[in-house]
């Protein structure tokens, strides 16, 4: 789908009367008939207009006036206001107005001779703007201070500091505030972001006016002082981690930027920015002694690593790297970029960093080809360190290997940059010798090494193909071809591979077309004769050979992802491959790969011709009953992709027909699309010129279609819901008024069904039944039967809309489903047997949420109805709960059967329930009870006769009945909750006093968040509180996108809350330790994956930070009292990491998770031990991924060397037992070496069983990797 581009909204020029009549009065000088005073006159008429249109008009009118005014024209008052005017209302409006850069237009056509006055005025309305202190004007000023800076050099330097400084100094008090308020921190670090980023547009815009403020004495001492202020708030981004990434990159940018500013380009810069980044004040002796004072706050020690990282990148981007050094200063500054970067991604552990140091990395590899290669003198001694063989390219090497296979696609994009980067780096340091490297480089040793070692390495290595790509494109296929002639046909091997293919059909692409290039010149040359038929040779014949011989899988991802590239690259190649095919013997496959290249196409608007359809016509008749499963699934395949062709392209060629004007071109799209029609006939063998679905379908097939909603499979009722929708309603029969109300009958029945399922069909009648008008009559018939004191809504009138039919309907419908859900719980108060085995209470609530998710909420009309109506529906989702909540709220829901409030044996369960009570706590570490000694064995007896004699009930409903009717039941209650507070508009009163109306309140809403916090807590049944989680999901993220600033500090103050609540060691505690900690990992994920991703995310940080230190044991902490704690941490601990919506900002805690996991080993407890074995495999998941073959020794399942955020937890891991163990690291046996290598479980276990480790090889028990190969 193309999603069309936002068209800029054009709005009038708003002032106010005042200024506007000032202005227009201002227009109204009379100088007599000139230029000027037919230009005042076209800006008094802009003015005095509403049309922004017509005002843009004028204003390119005033602009062609101004441009032919002359110097000797009058220069009077009358031409200063109509300059003022133009500035003034550029001003006013706001970005992106097309009239405002009508305006910009029209001052920058002013010409040169006055062009001095035009800025003045400009900068006059600047400064006024500027001295309103209004906080939400800022944004708008700061804008215009952009927008003005890009176009004019100003007159208002300082003063535009001056602004910009309050406003970045007010912006960080206000950052520590804003905790847990995540749209507010997102807008203040937008509006950082764009401040930071305009005052480094202005001082690039006036390093003449800085220069020459900075040597005035009358104005230096105060413009110094508003650098000093302004590079303090740049210090103070730049140091403090709750900013995020891009304005922190941008700080540090601006940090350099103020350097050069101040200190101009000479050695001395490069001198100051390395002792930024060594941390050193060495090097700080030439900058001026305010400067020095300041740059002295980034030299703290225990400064974030972040700051080194950015101010590399300022020095790259804000330093000119082109042409030759000015120092050895530069030089040294160029190499120590490297090395810092390197350093710092040895303790790189967010992604979102990896990605900044690939990309800065990536950067200083083009600053030092810039420089290389602009240089007309051979490079220096110091930058021969550049050369391929140096110590610093091994190290820069290291990092292309240990990131290529990176997660993130940007970091791996810019790995293969930098790695071609490298190659170009190593030919320009050996200035003598790179024409012969070009012509052969296997007269390089470095360059035939390194591409020896590439080719050695497993094809399972993705960052190979990359790696090896650019050698093609630096050298060319040939020289890889000499050194590996089976290269194209061990490719094609792997196109077998579906994750592979997309990477070798890119290689051999770039080999196969640069192979073709070298021969083509080398036949101009004379060196080579019938050069097409060797390059058919290297190419074709392989690929003809795998065709043949291969699987259907390969040469469906040969046909997808080779094959198209290669006829591009020479399409003559076809009658060759054509004429080989005739003699294969596999003609099956022949033919499918034969109807893939009719189906398939790149567009899918892409036009059939005739002789396609005739080639389809032809093969499906003796085709369609192959024996082959494999056959006939590739058929149905791709006649699928050829059906949405026929349908995209009709699509496209019907629009066409009405564009075209050409009556042949238009003549022969009405062609193909007779074609279309008559290849659809031949299909579907149906009447002629009849296409329309409900003409076809008749009330019979409707009806069976009507049945199908009630299947077991969930795809079925969706396709015959969606199916039904699209009939007309009279082949359907539901304009039939009795026929309407059995069907609604039918789905009432099945709203209170025993049978899960039966709700889901309800849920689907009942939503085909909302689009009908007429069914509040058929809904009052049905409630006369079942529910005579329900009292129905009137019926809409005939003229009503389809939207207010809908609304009125699904009202009545939730009213009648909410007065028989409460009449249904008032008797299940009384007996939940009776509940469970007559009408379970899940099925109305399900019906009510389905209903709900199919209604537009943003333009109610019975607003008041609705209100109430969410009240009632909230409140008997409470009275649900309560019912409820004993059963899965048990330490052992699966087998209670709570007696009826009557029943004789209810004194007998209550005091079972009593006795067994402890055990829901967190008691049973220390002291575990029993039941009480006085309870007889014959009263156990009485007891279990009283159960089988209520009424012959008890033995009619089994405890899973009850169970399921009662786990179902809080589902339904969770997403019921979680829907309505998703989905309906939220009443309240911003910060402003402005109130906002809606249908849920924030009281509400906040009780909702509190009951789910009770049932995720408390409830010990998976189901329950597995789909609470998703209702308070729903929530979470309502509450973080909500306009209320209330309801934004929630999920940060629950989270604190609980937290607490899990570092108590009570054991009264109502948190189950049991089950894995039950519904408290969920709890806290849900409030964590709110968190926005682009946000500094200190809520993961904090709760991370804490419960990483709850799974640590200390060696002073009380075990009874720390072991409660310790278990949760690690339950909670495994679901974070198992959480895919945290993505990679949960890897850098991977490291301390792993500690924590391989320390809680050797824990007496064992809750403690299990919970640590479980975190334990979880990280090892979340390190290397799932399997990725079925086949333990396959190389899918070897694991490459993995980044330095991996490789320490796995080497650190079992030295934590005990530092002396670490020679144990070096073993043969053992599974984890220094570059992250694991090998089979055989070799961890013969190695832990030989040197005595069982922990170790207990905890690794269910850890199954494969390596194919050596760490390396």
């Amino acid at each position: 789908m193309v999603v069309k581009k936002k068209t800029p909204k054009v709005e009038a020029v708003v002032l106010d009367g005042e200024k506007l009549a000032t202005l227009i009065a201002s227009l109204s000088i009379d100088e007599g008939e000139n230029e000027v005073q037919s230009l005042a006159q076209t800006l008094q008429s802009c003015l005095e207009l509403t049309d922004p249109v017509q005002q843009i008009q004028l204003v390119k009118k005033a602009g062609e006036q101004l441009a032919a005014l002359t110097e000797c024209k009058p220069n009077g008052p009358l031409l200063g206001a109509c300059l003022h005017t133009l500035a003034l209302v550029y001003t006013s409006l706001q970005p992106k107005n097309p009239l405002r850069r009508a305006i910009a237009s029209a001052l920058s056509s002013v010409p040169a001779w006055l062009m001095d006055r035009a800025v003045a005025s400009l900068s006059s309305c600047l400064s006024d703007c500027l001295s309103n202190p209004a906080s939400d004007r800022f944004t708008h000023n700061v804008d215009i201070i952009a927008a003005c800076s890009t176009a004019f050099q100003l007159y208002v330097l300082f003063t535009v500091l001056q602004f910009l400084h309050a406003g970045l100094s007010k912006s960080l008090h206000q950052n520590s505030d804003l905790a847990g308020r995540h749209i507010a921190q997102a807008k203040l670090m937008h509006s950082c972001l764009t401040a930071v980023k305009t005052s480094m547009l202005v001082v690039q815009r006036s390093q003449e006016t800085v220069s020459a403020l900075l040597q005035r004495e009358d104005e230096k001492r105060p413009f110094e002082d508003t650098l000093n202020r302004l590079f303090d708030c740049y210090i103070h981004i730049l140091t403090d981690d709750e900013f995020v990434q891009s304005v922190q990159s941008t700080a540090g940018m601006a940090v350099v930027l103020l350097i050069r500013s101040v200190m101009g380009s000479g050695d001395e810069v490069a001198s100051v920015v390395c002792s930024l980044l060594r941390g050193s004040a060495e090097g700080l002796d030439l900058a001026p002694e305010w400067l020095k004072h300041r740059c002295k706050g980034i030299l703290k020690s225990g400064r974030p690593p972040g700051v080194s990282l950015y101010l590399c990148h300022g020095a790259l981007a804000m330093l000119s790297w082109k042409g030759a050094l000015p120092g050895p200063q530069w030089e040294q500054l160029l190499l120590l970029v490297p090395q810092t970067l390197l350093e710092l991604d040895v303790s790189v552990k967010e992604s979102s960093t990896a990605m900044v140091v690939a990309r800065v990395l990536t950067l200083w590899s083009g600053a030092a080809m810039d420089c290389l290669q602009s240089g007309t003198q051979p490079c220096s001694v110091s930058l021969q360190s550049l050369r391929g063989d140096s110590e610093l390219q091994q190290r820069l090497l290291e990092h292309i290997y240990s990131h290529w296979e990176h997660p993130l696609d940007g970091v791996r994009h810019q790995t293969r940059t930098l790695f071609k980067n490298l190659l170009v780096l190593h030919q320009l340091t050996s200035a003598s010798d790179i024409t012969d490297f070009k012509q052969n480089p296997r007269t390089d040793p470095y360059i035939t090494a390194l591409t020896q070692s590439l080719l050695g390495l497993e094809w399972h290595m993705r960052g190979k193909y990359g790696s090896l790509s650019c050698l093609v494109e630096l050298h060319g296929a040939g020289y890889i071809l000499e050194m590996q002639p089976q290269l194209p046909s061990s490719l094609l091997g792997l196109m077998g591979d579906q994750t592979l293919a997309p990477y070798a059909s890119d290689l051999l692409e770039r080999l196969f077309v640069s192979h073709k290039a070298q021969l083509c010149v080398q036949a101009e040359e004379g060196h080579v004769e019938d050069w097409m038929h060797q390059w058919h040779m290297t190419w074709v014949t392989p690929l003809l050979q795998v065709l043949c011989s291969a699987r259907l899988d390969q040469t469906t991802y040969i046909l997808d992802y080779f094959l198209p590239k290669l006829l591009r690259c020479s399409p003559s190649s076809l009658s060759h491959m054509v004429q080989a095919l005739q003699t294969c013997p596999h003609a099956v496959l022949v033919r499918m790969d034969a109807l893939g290249l009719v189906c398939e196409s790149h567009r899918s608007t892409e036009t059939l011709t005739s002789q396609e359809i005739e080639l389809i016509q032809f093969f499906l008749p003796p085709n369609l009953n192959s024996q082959t499963p494999g056959v006939r699934q590739q058929t149905v395949s791709l006649f699928k992709k050829l059906l949405c062709r026929v349908k995209d392209s009709s699509q496209f060629l019907q629009k066409k027909t009405l564009q075209e004007k050409n009556q042949e071109q238009k003549d022969h799209d009405q062609k193909s699309l007779h074609s279309y029609k008559e290849f659809l006939r031949w299909i579907f063998t149906t009447e002629p010129d009849v296409f329309a679905l409900g003409d076809v379908v008749t009330s019979e097939h409707a009806q069976s279609v009507l049945y199908c909603v009630a299947s077991n499979f969930l795809e079925v009722k969706q396709l015959a819901s969606t199916l039904l929708r699209q009939l007309p309603p009279s082949t359907v029969g539901l304009k039939d008024a009795e026929r309407m109300a059995d069907v609604l009958q039918a789905a009432l029945d099945l709203s209170t069904s025993t049978k899960p399922f039966d709700s889901v069909t309800a849920a689907h009648l009942l939503n085909l039944l909302i689009h009908e008008p007429d069914l509040i009559q058929a809904l009052r018939l049905c409630a006369q039967r079942k529910a005579p004191d329900f009292q129905s809504p009137p019926a809409p009138p005939p003229d009503t809309s389809h939207q207010l039919v809908v609304e009125l309907n699904t009202l009545a419908v939730i009213r009648f489903l909410l007065h028989s859900l409460q009449l249904e719980v008032i008797r299940a108060e009384s007996s939940l047997l009776q509940a469970a085995a007559s009408f379970p209470l899940y099925g109305r609530a399900h019906c009510v949420t389905a209903v709900l998710q199919q209604l537009n909420t943003e333009n109610l009309s019975e607003a008041e109805q609705w209100c109430v109506l969410v009240s009632e529906l909230i409140a008997v989702c409470y009275r649900m709960s309560d019912v409820v909540a004993p059963v899965v709220q048990s330490s052992s829901p699966e087998g209670l059967i709570p007696m009826d409030t009557d029943s004789e044996a209810s004194a007998g369960l209550q005091k079972i329930l009593k006795e067994i009570q402890p055990r829901d706590t967190n008691d049973f570490f220390t002291s575990a009870r029993e039941l009480e000694p006085d309870q007889s064995e014959e009263q156990t007896k009485n007891t279990h006769s009283s159960l089988l004699d209520t009424g012959g009930e008890g033995y009619r409903v089994t405890a899973q009945m009850v169970l399921v009717c009662c786990w179902r039941s809080m589902k339904e209650v969770s997403m019921l909750l979680g829907q309505l507070c998703q989905s309906l508009p939220l009443d309240f009163t911003n910060q402003d006093g402005e109130r906002h109306r809606g249908l849920i309140t924030e009281e509400q809403v906040e009780g909702v968040g509190l009951y789910f916090r009770q049932q995720l807590l408390q409830s010990r049944h998976r189901g329950a509180f597995e789909l609470a989680y998703v209702g308070f999901v729903r929530l979470t993220d309502m509450l973080c996108r909500s306009g209320s600033q209330a309801l934004q500090k929630l999920p940060s103050r629950w989270l604190s809350e609980v937290l607490e609540e899990v570092k108590s060691s009570d054991p009264s505690s109502k948190l189950c330790a049991t089950r894995r900690s039950a519904g408290i990992p969920f709890y806290i994920q849900a409030l964590l994956s709110s968190e926005p991703k682009s946000s500094s995310c200190s809520l993961l940080k904090m709760t991370m930070r804490e419960l990483i230190a709850l799974a640590t044991p200390a060696s002073n902490q009380d075990t009874e009292r720390s072991t409660v704690p310790q278990v949760h941490a690690l339950n909670i601990l495994r679901a974070l990491y198992r959480d895919t919506r945290l993505g990679e900002n949960i890897i850098p805690f991977v490291s301390d998770g792993m500690q924590a996991a391989v320390l809680g080993f050797t824990s007496a407890v064992w809750a403690v031990r299990n919970s640590s074995t479980l975190l334990f495999s979880t990280l090892i998941t979340r390190i290397f991924g799932v399997k990725k073959g079925k086949d333990e020794h396959s190389k899918k399942n070897s694991v490459p060397p993995d980044p330095p955020v991996f490789q320490a937890p796995l080497t650190n891991a079992l030295v934590l037992f005990d530092p002396s163990r670490k020679n144990f690291l070096t073993t043969p046996h053992c599974p984890i070496n220094c570059t992250g290598c694991m090998r089979r479980e055989k070799d961890w276990s013969e190695g832990c069983m030989k040197y005595g480790y069982k922990e170790e090889r207990r905890a690794m028990e269910s850890w199954r990797f494969d390596c194919g190969g050596t760490g390396g």
